[in-house]
């Protein structure tokens, strides 16, 4: 059922042109320093999208010469972004070949380039990134500790990870997320504990692995955003009730490869 679901949403669909995503973005942002006291913009839920990715750039610190992976690239707004901090090269990765497509056209840099394929199974020789990022993607991946071994293995010594979306909390909340967000109910999201995404990361060999929860930042703006709208009829406002219920919250999960592992 998930995997019908993912092409609902991101082959068949465009969920990056709903109205409640803005810019070619699809994630939730990170509402930091925007007032969310009185009608928010759109210029602001998009400045929260772009705040997103800013703040995974920042801790993976990439800079000039980077090879740079993003792993659930979607339209390649984001890895268009992160030629900002001036990498050598960036690469996105994606499941659906429409969204391939779709961030293929809208590139114009020869320093970025889309290509298809699964998060377990990443289509790069070993030892091929300096940097690797997901935003918001890894809720869909059905087996995270294969993918944290896949990046693992195509980051070079040093390499350094970061992944943002939202995990779970405790090992029984995937049916109780079911029972009050759709994208749960359907297998569109899937229900990772945090503690477990941890844990396989560091059995694939990466180093300084730690989890920040910055829900604070994410759930309160989106769920500001919802309720003024505009967002497509029954999108779910059930994020922030479930977050203050302690069933999930959004984290930056960050961890390094070492360097003197081999490639």
């Amino acid at each position: 059922m998930g995997d019908l679901e993912l092409r609902r949403a991101y082959g068949e669909g465009d969920l990056a042109a709903l109205p409640v995503f803005a810019g070619g973005f699809i994630n939730f942002g990170y509402w930091a320093g925007i007032p969310l006291d009185g009608e928010l913009t759109v210029e602001q839920r998009v400045a929260s999208q772009r705040a997103l990715y800013d703040l995974v750039v920042d801790a993976l610190g990439v800079g000039p010469g980077d090879r740079v992976l993003e792993v659930g690239s979607g339209r390649g707004v984001g890895a268009r972004r992160v030629l900002l901090r001036g990498p050598a090269l960036v690469r996105g990765v994606d499941l659906m070949p429409e969204q391939v497509a779709r961030a293929a056209r809208a590139n114009d840099d020869p320093r970025v380039a889309f290509v298809r394929g699964s998060c377990d199974d990443l289509p790069f020789p070993d030892g091929s990134f300096d940097a690797l990022l997901s935003v918001e993607a890894a809720q869909h991946f059905e087996d995270v500790a294969a993918f944290t071994r896949e990046s693992a293995r195509v980051l070079g010594p040093g390499g350094r990870l970061a992944v943002t979306t939202f995990f779970t909390r405790t090992g029984d909340a995937g049916a109780r997320l079911a029972g009050v967000l759709e994208t749960f109910a359907t297998g569109l999201d899937q229900a990772h504990r945090v503690d477990d995404v941890v844990r396989d990361l560091r059995a694939a060999g990466l180093a300084d692995v730690r989890a920040d929860g910055i829900g604070e930042h994410v759930w309160r703006g989106l769920d500001r955003w919802l309720a003024q709208g505009p967002r497509p009829d029954g999108w779910d406002r059930n994020w922030l009730p479930a977050f203050e219920r302690g069933l999930l919250d959004y984290y930056l999960v960050t961890a390094r490869k070492p360097a003197g592992s081999g490639v």
